[in-house]
């Protein structure tokens, strides 16, 4: 899966989505993805594959288990394996949930 399908995929789930961050002020929830890091696979001086790591940001004025349960089954159902965090950021009084995901491109 590209990043490109994962953005449209996260636009399917009926929430703002915007890559990094948002040009304006958003009211939550809504979703923000970036690339945090990158890596190759090389045999041969030639790269075989690369591999795209991706945080994806759910940001709530509660906690959301709907919100989350959308993000969980998108990721499922295509078959991309996640790791999760979650803190509340008490300057802005929002929870964000990061679904850290990686995609293989070769």
């Amino acid at each position: 899966m590209t990043l490109a399908e994962v953005a449209q995929k996260l636009k399917a789930l009926d929430y703002p989505v915007a890559y990094s961050h948002f040009k304006s002020v958003q009211v939550p929830p809504f979703i923000c993805y970036l690339v945090v890091d990158g890596d190759t696979f090389s045999a041969d001086d030639t790269v075989i594959s690369e591999s795209t790591y991706v945080d994806i940001e759910l940001y709530t004025a509660n906690k959301d288990l709907v919100a989350e349960k959308k993000i969980k089954d998108m990721l499922k159902e295509n078959e991309l394996p996640w790791s999760y965090d979650e803190i509340f950021i008490k300057d802005e009084g929002v929870f964000k949930c990061t679904f850290s995901i990686k995609l293989i491109n070769t």
